[in-house]
């Protein structure tokens, strides 16, 4: 048995306990208990220390009886695009609490700079200060919604100042960290409710735009979600102030108009916005699968992320979620109900409006 000789065991178990994706090309660990063998990044869980046996690579550990693992799969080189943006977003994900250097990755992946950067734009269709900068908000936002304060949110999320996540999170998020902590206290929300040949639908909109479309049985069941969404902002009926956008939406429910003229005020991930301008691409009476979705935007491996994106659309019909199905055929899941989502497939399909 040959075990790897180029480091001291002490730095290559301290590698493994804190995950470094940096030695994944150095060495291998292999665990006795399970017979499996991983990368010293894996994200599994780690194995007491008595356990674990050191190779220099994956063919030493498998000429010693070990199997790869599923999770991190050493037996592969390492060196694709998506092995090295993978391991780039673990080490990312690892390190949310501090800002990670453009230098520092390059050190990490191996690649320089400007080859890593153009490497993880194109797997993922961002840089990977956004890919940090939205892990960042969503650890906020969590924080926020736990009661946290602003300031240790702030600080606990990885944001060096309170200034600087006020300038990066109020175009996101439509509002200040404060406000959002707070369930929206101090934003404005008018809403209106109209029947549809779908039962009834909500409209609701900022000073920007529409910000969520919704289908349901009854007004105050709308309602309902609209206040848990936002339980301290100011929302009340529009009354007529929005009638001409209502009725946009329910001639695009009815068949009678395919491309409502709405503003948006949409807060959402960069992979989010890929998604929905993907759906807003799919013709007219058409549909797409989220096979197709996620190959279009740049991400073949993606389905699953793409439907996730497709389930957190707040604006029904406005955009286009509804097309996309199962690459079976199938209808696949559909936020506001499952009935809702044939009949418009079917409405459009049928519509003698110019597509």
């Amino acid at each position: 048995m040959t075990t790897a000789t180029n480091l001291e065991s002490n730095q290559r178990w301290a590698a493994v306990l804190q995950r470094d994706p940096h030695f994944d090309q150095q060495f291998v660990y292999a665990v006795r208990s399970t017979g499996i063998y991983c990368r010293p990044s894996c994200p599994s869980r780690r194995p007491r220390r008595e356990q674990v046996t050191f190779f220099g690579a994956p063919q030493e550990a498998q000429q010693a009886g070990f199997r790869a693992c599923h999770r991190c799969h050493p037996d592969r080189n390492g060196t694709s695009a998506h092995d090295v943006v993978a391991r780039v977003c673990r080490y990312l994900d690892n390190q949310a609490g501090r800002r990670v250097t453009l230098s520092e990755l390059s050190r990490i992946s191996g690649y320089s700079a400007f080859h890593l950067q153009r490497m993880f734009k194109k797997a993922l269709g961002i840089s990977p200060r956004q890919y940090a900068a939205g892990h960042r908000l969503q650890s906020l936002k969590g924080r926020l919604r736990q009661g946290y304060n602003v300031t240790t949110a702030t600080y606990e999320a990885g944001y060096g100042s309170s200034s600087r996540i006020y300038e990066a999170a109020n175009g996101r998020l439509g509002m200040t960290p404060a406000t959002y902590g707070r369930g929206g206290a101090g934003m404005n929300i008018r809403y209106a409710t109209a029947a549809c040949p779908l039962g009834r639908v909500l409209v609701a909109a900022t000073d920007r735009g529409v910000c969520a479309v919704q289908f349901g049985g009854s007004d105050r069941e709308l309602q309902r979600e609209l206040e848990e969404e936002f339980p301290a902002a100011e929302i009340k009926s529009a009354g007529s102030g929005l009638r001409a956008w209502v009725q946009e939406i329910v001639n695009a429910v009815a068949g009678h108009q395919p491309h409502p003229g709405v503003p948006l005020d949409l807060q959402c991930t960069a992979f989010q916005r890929q998604v929905w301008e993907a759906l807003l691409r799919i013709p007219y009476g058409s549909t797409q699968s989220y096979q197709q979705v996620a190959a279009e935007i740049g991400h073949p491996k993606a389905a699953r992320a793409v439907a996730r994106a497709c389930a957190t659309n707040p604006v029904a019909v406005l955009i286009p979620c509804h097309r996309v199905v199962r690459g079976t055929g199938e209808l696949g899941g559909y936020r506001w109900g499952l009935g809702r989502k044939q009949k418009l497939l079917a409405r459009e399909k049928e519509s003698p409006v110019t597509r």
